[in-house]
């Protein structure tokens, strides 16, 4: 393994391209804007990173082919709604026997299948292989080389093998998993959690709350994925509960706090704006409350939250009306 893309210049994208470039490996950023790739090309700085200095090695590119071009593995790390358009965008450029490593979280709307599952209907390209990596990974830790736990997941155990030799350091820590899709659920509906979980705190309730919220949460998600055919062990991982806590519980948390504003009494819209990123919980959600239809499954702080979204359900009224739902065992 020696040349690696990493499609978006994200936070997490570009802190993952930064962890590779330093290990050695010839690294590529597929930047959308062209504009933004001439900046990250004078400045070796990221917006949002602008206090450390990326490493020159770093080819930045906002031509699809380029990036793809002779490569070993590509890394997906753009927001969760834009994936079947740069699959269908890069599909003449993609390479036979390519590492397709996704690290975006959630789920497509429209066809309920995981982001890997959605690549993978594009490219329809038996020879390449397919590794999630998943975790709590706040990009603002993972950039400044803080202790990080991560999961690479795949079907195919030896490519699971390989992209955690390739990403291992000695503050990012892999391990290999071969539920694929328990990872992905994990990563989707965690982030639906996280907007539950900022609320109760913008509402103004306390840990209590909060630790309803993410055990319940963790049910649910539970649930739903164990009805999918995914591991019951996958849930109580690092990209299930792990995931679960961080998203729920950091300041660096832009589902959390997009909760935690609309708990305040911000509109969604005001919320959005004012969080400046892709709220990845709020795309996952549709197809969330169709899986759990579909599949039978009770999930009632996913519905809740459908209802304040998306019903104009008062966000206090939504919180209340989950701990008078009728009494049941654990």
């Amino acid at each position: 393994m020696n040349k690696i893309s990493v499609l978006g210049a994200g936070t997490f994208g570009i802190s993952l391209a930064r962890l590779l470039a330093n290990k050695g490996f010839e690294v590529t950023v597929y930047v959308h804007n062209e504009t933004k790739a001439q900046l990250l090309r004078e400045t070796n700085r990221h917006e949002r990173f602008k206090d450390v200095l990326l490493p020159s090695s770093i080819v930045y590119t906002s031509d699809l082919k380029e990036a793809f071009k002779d490569k070993e593995m590509i890394v997906y790390a753009i927001p969760s709604t834009s994936i079947r358009e740069v699959a269908t965008l890069s599909k003449e450029y993609v390479e036979d026997g390519q590492y397709i490593v996704n690290v975006a979280k959630g789920m497509e709307k429209d066809s309920l299948l995981t982001l890997t599952e959605v690549i993978d209907d594009v490219y329809q390209n038996k020879s390449l292989k397919y590794v999630v990596l998943s975790g709590p990974t706040h990009a603002e830790e993972v950039i400044k080389d803080m202790p990080t736990a991560i999961v690479a997941a795949s079907k195919d155990v030896e490519a699971a093998k390989v992209v955690q030799e390739t990403f291992s350091v000695d503050f990012f820590r892999v391990y290999t998993n071969e539920d694929i899709r328990g990872i992905e659920i994990c990563g989707a509906l965690k982030n639906i959690m996280a907007i539950a979980a900022g609320l109760s705190d913008g509402l103004g309730f306390g840990d209590n709350a909060k630790a309803a919220l993410i055990t319940r949460g963790l049910q649910e998600i539970k649930r739903l994925g164990t009805k999918m055919g995914c591991q019951n062990d996958t849930f109580f991982g690092l990209a299930g509960i792990g995931d679960l806590i961080v998203t729920c519980t950091s300041i660096h948390s832009r589902n959390n706090c997009f909760g935690h504003l609309l708990g305040e009494g911000k509109t969604i819209e005001e919320a959005k704006k004012e969080i400046g990123m892709v709220v990845e919980g709020l795309n996952a959600l549709p197809a969330a409350i169709e899986l759990a239809d579909k599949y039978n499954v009770e999930m009632p702080i996913t519905s809740m939250l459908s209802k304040i979204v998306y019903e104009g359900l008062d966000p206090y009224v939504g919180v209340n009306q989950l701990f008078k739902r009728e009494l049941k065992s654990e």
